[in-house]
């Protein structure tokens, strides 16, 4: 099995990009996915989830063109996990997608 991610979602803010030494360039954005399902009393319910996506190279570029807030986009991907120890000493774990394909979507 391979670590892939693909989602479907909005931008949810205007993509954050740094670019380092030698022109390498990141781009982080937040993206928002929504599932709608019924639950057992017959409640449409609408579920947002919201996923932290980071992109290198030729694919920051790409967002750093063409995606604003509000943008809707498919990224493909893997899941990484990562910790630090914040101000006060306590363990913080982030979990994001580092995106290696992306695909503009809507208008």
């Amino acid at each position: 099995m391979k670590n892939k991610v693909q989602l479907i979602g909005h931008v949810g803010q205007e993509p954050e990009i740094k670019t380092f030494g030698e022109g390498k360039k990141v781009a982080n954005i937040t993206l928002a996915t929504n599932e709608s399902y019924t639950n057992a009393k017959g409640e449409k319910v609408e579920d947002t989830q919201w996923h932290k996506v980071k992109a290198w190279g030729k694919v920051a570029d790409i967002i750093e063109k063409y995606v604003t807030k509000g943008k809707e986009i498919a990224i493909e991907g893997k899941l990484t996990y990562s910790d630090y120890l914040d101000k006060d000493g306590n363990k913080r774990y982030i979990t994001e997608v580092v995106a290696n394909d992306i695909l503009l979507l809507g208008k």
